[in-house]
């Protein structure tokens, strides 16, 4: 499963951990202004923003798990399985393949605001690749510095969903994520108070957060990151506190089986900089950050890096 979030300093960071049990193959790409986006059902765009982030480049196409566009928006997806219902093609509307979906918002879209607006005549269709990738169900966390949303198509619709906490798991649909928070509003990063009118003690230091959830559920992953988020503070390196956060849900090999003798984990964790367009990462064998700059690229080319 996966964990997407936010944070905001000197600089704003926007950010995933990918977690899965086998790798695609995944590779930093850039996606230049003149790379010609052919839509399934919208027709192609010869010129657009340009993009870095990490796909899967099948046929020279990038398949974006998430990316950031040279205007500073950001937008990742994430398993919602069960959940996620895509639809048929219609009439009336902008019809984009779910494969597409990343692309379609990053090239076009400056901020969230116009992503909202570009939304709302989107068609979010079920139409596979290939044989062999068929249609991933996906919800969908969309940042720039100023505001996140959550865009989850569902048997009854396209929803989206203002995002407060700047955080995105798995299942349950997003407002059920967000009402499990109530079930937390008492974690504190303070020492607990006596309520018992007992003569008990707090025995050692660091009962701070006492009763955070550290399991890898979907939900007790929501509420980790969002309250480790709302509580971190950072001085010279935000860059460094941004990876400690998302860390908090780090998944190690063993730890969750999906099925029998085959586990997920973190395969990598990624940090957009969308102020500066550089794409930070992490992989699970190498901690060590690494950074990829998409203006060190001829972004007027027309050819993937």
């Amino acid at each position: 499963m996966c964990t997407a979030a936010t944070y905001k300093t000197k600089d704003f960071y926007f950010g995933r951990t990918l977690d899965y049990e086998f790798s695609y193959g995944d590779q930093i790409t850039i996606t230049p202004r003149n790379y010609p986006f052919s839509f399934r059902h919208a027709g192609t765009k010869q010129t657009h923003y340009a993009i870095i982030g990490m796909a899967h480049v099948a046929g020279g196409y990038p398949l974006y798990y998430d990316a950031m566009n040279e205007k500073g928006l950001g937008m990742a997806g994430l398993n919602f399985v069960g959940n996620a219902k895509f639809y048929e093609v219609k009439e009336d509307k902008n019809n984009v393949a779910a494969f597409e979906f990343i692309p379609w918002i990053l090239s076009q879209c400056a901020s969230v605001k116009e992503a909202k607006v570009v939304l709302e005549n989107t068609n979010v269709c079920a139409t596979p690749f290939n044989e062999h990738f068929p249609v991933a169900e996906l919800h969908y966390m969309i940042s720039d510095e100023n505001e996140s949303i959550v865009v989850e198509c569902m048997e009854d619709g396209m929803h989206v969903h203002d995002n407060p906490t700047h955080v995105l798991t798995n299942n349950p649909p997003f407002p059920m994520q967000l009402f499990r928070l109530n079930d937390y509003m008492y974690l504190s990063n303070k020492q607990p108070k006596n309520n018992f009118g007992l003569d008990l003690t707090a025995y050692s230091r660091g009962f701070g957060a006492m009763g955070l959830p550290g399991d890898l559920s979907s939900g007790s992953r929501f509420v980790r990151v969002a309250y480790t988020r709302a509580n971190a503070t950072s001085d010279k390196n935000d860059l460094s506190q941004y990876f400690h956060i998302i860390g908090s849900v780090e998944q190690q090999k063993g730890l969750c089986e999906v099925e029998p003798g085959k586990c997920e984990y973190t395969i990598y964790t990624s940090c957009c900089d969308l102020r500066n367009g550089i794409y930070y990462y992490t992989t699970y064998n190498n901690h060590q950050v690494s950074g990829v700059n998409m203006f060190n690229e001829n972004l007027d080319s027309d050819t993937l890096v």
